[in-house]
């Protein structure tokens, strides 16, 4: 069926046309569907049959109705990702600390120019007074140590807020995303995770608020108070020797509970820990504090300390791929004037927290992970399949990428 140059759009297909493109890993993947359509596929194409979109629209009026679209908009599609993800079975291996969760924060910039720019940019002086625009995006995701997957939850942007006369930074988007869904996951009993930045008592307060507990990185440059406190004390201490290899590894946990984490009378009293890694030569190789709202004991620390360290995972796990294996985050896919690029990488994070839940709880989407071997050539086989035939639905594409239908008796439209 063609479609008139001025036909009316859907904003259900403007929005699904922008996430299938995410999720296929494919800025092409629209282009090479209106081909199916005209081609082969006899007026249908895996838009309609995957995706569920009537009609395709061109990139260009993608971009500017999308604009307008306030990023909150999708923020209930991650909830009901969550909920598939606990339903399928995948939570239960991210329990940590006997009964809770692990949830990272961290920034991320996504876009970056010296001349492009929209009013949610924030800006900074380059050398020689030129002004950089930049988009960033704070990132609150599941982690557990030990676990290679991550699962994204709903952003919170980085930008100019009504009223303030301060940049917005990444310490208020935090304060912002625990006022907005900090109640919606407090059943999980959440344990937030971040860098030094986060251990100020304000967001200390609103993780407490929120029904959350914190664990976050306490560095002595920024919390001098709390370190002179403990200078001179003779602090509890368990020593853990790990064998790696033909070598062993000495783990040196110190703790303190019932210290202020600021100065001043309203300070909150936190618990402190740290860690230290040495070699076998007795070399120190790792070292890092936290301060905690959870109890810390011999017997638990090293689990503490272990969690507290699994925020790095936001890094390795989360924009490490967001930004090199296939998602292009940082690509300019389109910036707009109000929030299109807010909106894309919401889109695409989204893609990439679906992927992760089907990683964990579908069969044949794992077994067609394996077969394929390796990220990149798991989704070019998707993408080739797609640009071939119409796919009457997911499941019978899977069939296809695990050969249990085989491609030369696959239809070439759906019955």
């Amino acid at each position: 069926m063609r479609k008139g140059k001025n036909a009316r759009y859907s904003m259900a297909d403007i929005g699904m046309s922008a996430f299938a493109i995410f999720f296929m890993q494919s800025p092409s993947f629209l282009a090479h569907q209106r081909r199916l359509e005209e081609g082969c596929g006899r007026g249908r194409s895996n838009c309609e049959t995957l995706f569920e979109m009537t009609r395709i629209p061109c990139d260009n009026h993608i971009r500017a109705m999308l604009d307008p679209v306030a990023p909150e908009s999708f923020f209930p599609v991650f909830h009901k990702t969550f909920q598939a993800f606990e339903d399928g079975g995948g939570l239960k291996d991210f329990y940590r600390l006997r009964e809770h969760v692990l949830i990272a924060f961290d920034g991320t910039e996504y876009f970056r120019s010296n001349e492009i720019c929209c009013s949610n940019c924030s800006t900074r002086e380059r050398k020689g007074g030129k002004i950089e625009y930049f988009h960033t995006l704070l990132s609150a995701t599941l982690v557990a140590p030990g676990h290679n997957r991550v699962v994204p939850l709903p952003p919170e942007f980085v930008a100019p807020q009504d009223g303030s006369e301060k940049q917005d930074c990444e310490s208020r988007a935090a304060r912002r995303w625990l006022a907005a869904h900090g109640a919606h996951y407090a059943r999980l009993k959440p344990v937030y995770l971040g860098d030094d930045l986060y251990s100020r008592q304000p967001i200390c307060e609103d993780v407490l608020a929120a029904g959350g507990h914190f664990l976050f990185v306490c560095k002595p440059a920024s919390h001098k108070t709390l370190y002179e406190w403990l200078a001179g004390i003779e602090v509890p201490q368990r020593v853990v020797s790990i064998k790696r290899g033909k070598t062993h590894v000495t783990h040196t946990y110190r703790w303190m509970e019932g210290v202020a984490l600021r100065d001043g009378d309203d300070a909150m009293t936190v618990n402190w820990l740290e860690i230290e890694i040495a070699n076998a030569k007795g070399e120190v190789t790792y070292r890092n504090s936290f301060v905690t709202d959870l109890p810390i004991k011999a017997d638990n620390v090293v689990d503490v300390a272990a969690a507290g360290r699994a925020r790095w995972k936001i890094e390795n796990e989360t924009f490490n791929v967001l930004k090199t294996k296939g998602y292009n985050l940082e690509h300019n896919f389109g910036h707009g004037k109000r929030n299109l690029a807010a909106v894309l990488a919401t889109l695409n994070l989204l893609a990439f927290a679906i992927h992760t839940v089907a990683e964990s709880t579908e069969d044949l989407w794992c077994k067609a992970f394996e077969i394929a071997g390796t990220r990149v050539g798991f989704f070019s086989k998707m993408r080739e399949v797609a640009a071939l035939l119409v796919i009457s639905s997911w499941h019978d594409l899977f069939e296809i990428l695990t050969f249990q239908v085989l491609l030369s008796r696959a239809p070439s439209r759906p019955p």
